[in-house]
């Protein structure tokens, strides 16, 4: 493929990935099932078609996914989920590959427990972009969302290594399970460690450079990929240092980054997730036809029998293993991943997942890229010289879980999480919030008091003075904002016509600021160097504002 036919090729993706974005937030349907579905699509067509190569998915595109997705994940809240982030990540994970494996060592002419588990630990892991994407816009309630989230990131390193355990048994032969055991202990805390260390380097680096916000955002995108190269060359698991690094440098850039930094790192993660997500779901569905092509050398009753097993265990074990670990006794389903009752609010109260968060959980287990990338791994001969065994037939069964779950629950998880009435209650986040400004105003208004007393200069109390009025007005305004919420129907947002009125002003008042200086701009009396500043400032300003239509 010529550079001009890339260049085109990227060009006719990228518009594609905006207009499926288009007709997504018009329609509600998932965009990362819609792109697999074009992808197919457009690979049944003559013409040039881009191959999904595994090492620059892993390598290029996996660690900068994970690295966004843990930065905007919550470390505590994480924490507070542990026990049932670890067994949906890891005890689940681990059952639904030696599961496969079985069901190919047994049902499969042919196949052996080692194939049977490498394509087990490809489908294991859910691809939570997907289900979040349609979860947060029919409301997922704030626990949900942290449940899927600490899964999606935990899952993929023990599945990757689980499957280059398996692969290693298949090409040379030979199976210990404590030899794998002890190798997926040493990945597991070897990446951790790593990622702990990679985000201690960021903490130190980010503290000189919070003043600059274009070097702080080279260091952001640099973290992951060095994670990982660091994680995989010492033979540890790449995926989860750059998870450890993502969760802890997430946690603490409220302290360590400027706001400036912030802003700008945050709409440049935003990008790259958007551009990459819909690169790699387009390449999703365009290799399915190859993929077809080499199933040829089997029986059609082999290949219904290993669809058969790999999708219905993906299908059935999530909901019998979510059953499982919140119907068992409290001491077993503390164990197995429920959360204790110990009264602590920081456990999320204890309680145990409802019925129809189960439900909602297991619907949500969607597979993706990571799946993919991971089997397209499997080398094309073993030690003997042999071809691996039942490679394209282990390809074809991954590409129809993650059909069947991008496409078919995708596209329903929306109606279901409204069927089941499970939203996010946004009248209490709504005073949440607004309790924590009124805390946070107060906060300023004790600090200016300290500042008055150890100041004596007149011209300092008056600036004090002046800033003091500022925030006990605005002070004012967020203790009328939680009174109003506090006092109205608790599952809908109430409007004020104060505060309605309000944001209309403003926004009236930035719109006349900006028309005017592009006036000045126009006639010659503003640089347009100066309008860039100028219009940073009402920018930033209008950042302030609900990102929201103002109901008149």
């Amino acid at each position: 493929m010529s550079v001009h036919v890339l260049l085109a090729f990227v060009l006719a993706a990228v518009a594609v990935v905006v207009s499926v974005r288009w007709v997504a937030n018009r329609t509600g349907l998932p965009a990362a099932a819609l792109l697999p579905i074009i992808g197919f699509g457009y690979a049944l067509l003559p013409g040039p078609n881009v191959s999904l190569d595994p090492d620059i998915v892993l390598t290029f595109v996996l660690p900068p996914l994970l690295y966004s997705a843990a930065l905007d994940s919550s470390l505590l809240g994480i924490r507070r989920n542990l026990r049932t982030v670890v067994s949906l990540s890891v005890f689940l994970v681990l059952l639904t590959a030696v599961m496969i494996g079985l069901g190919f060592a047994w049902f499969v002419a042919g196949a052996t427990l080692a194939a049977g588990i490498a394509v087990g630990a490809a489908v294991a892991p859910p691809d939570p972009v997907a289900a979040l994407g349609v979860g947060r816009k029919a409301g997922l309630p704030p626990r949900i969302v942290t449940l899927i989230q600490g899964e999606g990131l935990l899952n993929d390193a023990t599945a990757l290594t689980i499957l280059s355990v398996a692969v290693a048994a298949a090409v040379d032969g030979n199976f210990s399970a404590p030899a794998a055991l002890g190798r997926f202990v040493i990945a597991a805390v070897g990446g951790v460690a790593v990622g702990a260390l990679m985000a201690f380097a960021v903490r130190l680096l980010s503290r000189p450079m919070s003043g600059d916000p274009i070097m702080a955002n080279a260091v952001s995108l640099s973290v992951p990929f060095a994670a990982y190269l660091i994680g995989e060359q010492i033979h540890v698991s790449g995926v989860l240092a750059v998870v450890v690094a993502g969760l802890i440098v997430g946690h603490h850039t409220p302290r360590s980054a400027s706001g400036a930094g912030r802003l700008q790192t945050s709409a440049v993660w935003r990008l790259v997730d958007f551009l990459l997500e819909g690169f790699v779901f387009l390449l999703i569905g365009q290799q399915l036809p190859a993929v077809v092509r080499g199933l040829g050398q089997y029986e059609t009753s082999t290949i219904v029998i290993a669809v058969a097993i790999t999708v219905g265990s993906v299908l059935l074990l999530r909901p019998l293993w979510l059953l499982l670990t919140q119907s068992l006794p409290r001491s077993l389903h503390t164990w197995l991943g429920g959360d204790r009752s110990d009264g602590n609010a920081e456990t999320d109260d204890g309680e145990p997942l409802t019925g129809r968060e189960v439900v909602a959980l297991s619907w949500a287990g969607t597979r993706g890229v990571i799946s993919l990338a991971a089997i397209f791994t499997l080398p094309l001969v073993t030690d003997s010289g042999e071809p691996f065994p039942d490679r394209d037939l282990l390809l074809f069964c991954t590409f129809v879980v993650v059909l069947v779950t991008l496409v078919g629950q995708g596209l329903t998880f929306g109606p279901l999480v409204r069927a089941l009435g499970l939203s996010a209650n946004d009248n209490d986040k709504a005073r949440l919030r607004n309790e924590a400004r009124s805390a946070s105003v107060e906060a300023a208004l004790v600090a200016l008091d300290d500042l008055e007393a150890q100041e004596n200069d007149d011209i300092q109390a008056h600036v004090i003075e002046t800033m003091r009025g500022q925030l006990r007005t605005r002070l004012a305004r967020y203790r009328s904002r939680v009174a109003l919420l506090q006092s109205s129907d608790p599952d809908s947002l109430p409007v004020s016509p104060l505060y309605e009125a309000g944001l209309h002003v403003r926004r009236v008042a930035l719109d006349a600021q900006r028309e005017e200086l592009l006036r000045w701009r126009d006639s010659g009396r503003l640089p347009d160097e100066g309008l860039r500043v100028l219009e940073r400032e009402l920018d930033h300003e209008e950042r302030l504002l609900p990102d929201r239509p103002v109901q008149r």
